[in-house]
């Protein structure tokens, strides 16, 4: 078979209840038929950890990626080998994934802290900072804030982000968003203020 061909396979396998199939093709020569492979054992709830972890390792960018997603639902898997991914949409992906699990060691703490405030990757800068608001750590606060005068895409998501925290800083900066010159920044804001009684502008 075609490599379009065992994907297909693999999907159907998914939906079928074929685990068998599934299975056979977790070490598949085509990295889109290993990606396949990924969703169609969670569909089939036969996905483990092992699969996971050995997944963070393979060689293809985009298995990475669905790794790190699928990853999101498990608590007990450290998502810290991806956070230091060569593929910065691996990394982006993973940071959300870290805010999914909303659970993390104090390394993968630092690690989303460190991306919210120094990465290169604007997506990634956004995804960290999403990720440390909803893991609402108080230590991650510093870089939050950080990000609400980063570019209108991450002070929106960072913005958000300020939701688990209060504090005369964490005033100031939903403020200073509600004065923003990004109309979506200053939607974060008033969201925020309205989800706390705070604004009523109906």
């Amino acid at each position: 078979m075609t490599a379009r061909q065992r994907r297909q396979a693999v999907i159907i396998a998914g939906h079928n209840g074929d685990t068998a199939t599934a299975t056979a093709h977790v070490d598949d020569p085509d990295s889109t038929v290993r990606t396949a492979t990924l969703g169609a054992l969670d569909r089939l709830g036969e996905l483990t950890p092992a699969h996971i972890i050995n997944a963070f390792a393979d060689v293809a960018p985009e298995v990475r990626r669905r790794a790190a997603e699928l990853a999101g639902a498990w608590v007990g898997i450290s998502l810290m080998p991806l956070l230091g991914d060569l593929d910065p949409t691996v990394i982006e992906v993973a940071a959300w994934a870290c805010g999914e699990q909303e659970q993390v060691d104090d390394r993968v703490l630092d690690r989303l802290i460190e991306l919210t405030t120094q990465s290169q990757e604007p997506l990634v800068r956004e995804a960290s900072a999403a990720a440390l608001g909803a893991i609402g750590d108080q230590r991650g606060l510093p870089a939050i804030l950080a990000a609400c005068v980063d570019k209108p895409n991450i002070r929106r998501r960072a913005v958000l982000a300020l939701a688990p925290f209060d504090g005369p800083h964490v005033e100031a900066a939903i403020e200073q968003a509600l004065e923003d010159r990004d109309w979506q920044v200053r939607q974060a804001a008033e969201d925020l203020r309205r989800a706390a009684g705070e604004l009523d502008l109906t």
